[in-house]
């Protein structure tokens, strides 16, 4: 015989401030990330302005 489970019980994981929180960091490293990976292509690409190429 199946038994009847209510929905609210079924249910496989948490949700509210735990699931906003993980979200919410999740969201602020990709932006250090991001933040990260600007920073590092403007100091590279500002370093550029004494290479010297050859050919004419």
């Amino acid at each position: 015989m199946n038994k009847t489970i209510p929905a609210e019980k079924a249910k496989q994981g948490r949700s509210g401030r735990h699931l906003l929180l993980v979200l919410i960091c999740g969201l602020l490293l990709a932006m250090a990330a991001w933040w990260g990976a600007e920073f590092y292509g403007a100091l590279i690409s500002s370093g550029n302005d004494n290479v010297i190429t050859s050919g004419g």
